[in-house]
């Protein structure tokens, strides 16, 4: 059972005969309780005359995924097997981080028959959302009382990751179809594969002159080349507790995601293998063996439910890890943060095994916070600006001893993060180094 606003309000009426009888001569208490049993024998035969919501039976229209920070629309359809119409108000417990309305949905059912309540909802978090029951409310036909009953309905959406980054994409695959496309790059060295021979032009590098073709064709002929495919890209996703820091608007895992899906629909599309682990002290994630189209949505699927986790990462099962995966030379790139020289020691110490074997790049998310220019206002500002030169110089440090490793560091702000690491890749395959 379940009271409405219009209670409240009837019992308030009653002030009016209190006044009115008690100016008469009455006794102002006893007319007062006599009002208020008759709000309850109202409030009584309005909830009995309520249909009884055991009559409903709940099931759920819920598409299996959506992206994160996107709409989508779900459904409870309520079937009346009761032999009284039902009206009411319906509510969905799908937890707050869903985006479900606040405001409860009016349902009007006749017996017998079944009605479709959309439940709109806006995720704001990746992972799996679940509404495990309906709340229906029927009123009476005074509209002052009813019946309330709560009906298991499980219902579950897996969030993906939003993948924000693919705004980026068509510019890179237009750079990409410059690499091996309708317009062949004309570069010469390790790491690349002959493509077809065409004539020479004036500019054109000479290395690349192929002289039996020219003996055969009467005329020069100039070999043209395009970067190799079949290549093997290593991605390995930190989730350990740096990777629950704060970056921009979200956290610095969400910023890795973000670059780790460009890189990867990037490299498939120029026919290179993609491996992704997604690592602590516990593989969380891991997407191998799947190419073209298919590695996308495996990778997002991977990833959806994925957190930080507040423990350190195990550098030593990680390098392993990637050796196992990287049976040959191949990119590996490391999405992780690390930006304090003490806490780095034991991924600068495994850094050298993997250089040694695969080319490496090291991508951090960092929260670029400016450094204010000018004497400091008060000891709080100075006290900023102060930790923010030292987290720049501790940076470098790192920064300088990843190279030193013969690896690549790239640092830059979560939007900046994934183009970059994307453009590090093509610059490689421009090269002939992958």
């Amino acid at each position: 059972m379940y009271v409405t606003g219009r209670l409240p309000l009837l019992v308030a009426v009653g002030v009016v005969p209190v006044v009115l009888l008690g100016s008469a001569g009455a006794d102002p208490w006893l007319v007062a309780a006599g009002w208020i049993g008759l709000c309850a024998a109202t409030t009584a035969i309005d909830t009995v005359l309520a249909a009884s919501p055991r009559g409903i039976e709940v099931s759920r229209t819920i598409p299996a995924r959506a992206r994160r920070d996107e709409p989508v629309l779900t459904e409870a359809v309520l079937r009346n097997t009761g032999r009284r119409r039902l009206r009411g108000r319906m509510r969905d417990a799908w937890q707050p981080t869903a985006g479900g309305p606040y405001a409860r949905a009016p349902i009007d059912v006749p017996a017998g028959e079944s009605r479709r309540v959309p439940v709109p909802l806006h995720p704001r978090r990746r992972g799996e959302l679940v509404s495990e029951f309906v709340v229906v409310r029927s009123v009476g036909p005074l509209g002052i009382a009813g019946r309330q009953r709560v009906i298991p309905a499980r219902g579950a959406l897996r969030v993906l990751p939003p993948f924000a980054s693919r705004r980026h994409l068509p510019s890179r695959l237009a750079r990409l179809r410059e690499l091996d496309g309708s317009t062949s790059v004309q570069i010469r060295g390790r790491g690349t594969e002959f493509d077809s021979l065409r004539e020479y032009v004036r500019g054109d590098d000479v290395r690349s002159i192929d002289w039996r073709a020219t003996a055969r064709a009467g005329t020069t002929m100039l070999r043209t080349w395009r970067p190799e495919r079949d290549r093997h890209i290593v991605i390995v996703v930190d989730t350990g507790r740096t990777s629950a820091t704060r970056v921009g608007d979200g956290v610095r895992l969400d910023a890795s995601m973000e670059a780790t899906l460009l890189l990867s629909a990037l490299a498939a599309r120029a026919g290179d293998h993609v491996h992704l682990v997604m690592v602590d002290r516990v593989v969380r994630a891991r997407v191998s063996g799947v190419d073209g189209n298919a590695l996308v949505p495996a990778l997002v699927d991977a990833m959806a439910s994925v957190e930080p986790q507040l423990i350190d990462t195990d550098w030593a099962s990680v390098t392993a890890l990637v050796r196992r995966l990287a049976v040959r030379p191949a990119l590996v790139v490391l999405l992780t943060a690390q930006d304090d020289p003490a806490a780095s020691r034991a991924f600068l110490a495994a850094l050298p095994t993997l250089t040694e074997r695969s080319r490496v790049l090291v991508g951090t998310t960092n929260d670029e916070e400016p450094a204010a220019a000018g004497p400091a206002r008060d000891a709080d500002d100075a006290y900023r600006q102060a930790a923010v030169l030292r987290a720049r110089a501790d940076a470098a440090l790192v920064a300088d001893a990843v190279s030193r490793a013969g690896a690549i560091a790239l640092s830059a702000d979560a939007e900046s993060l994934p183009p970059r690491v994307a453009d590090h890749y093509l610059a490689l395959k421009l090269s002939g180094l992958l």
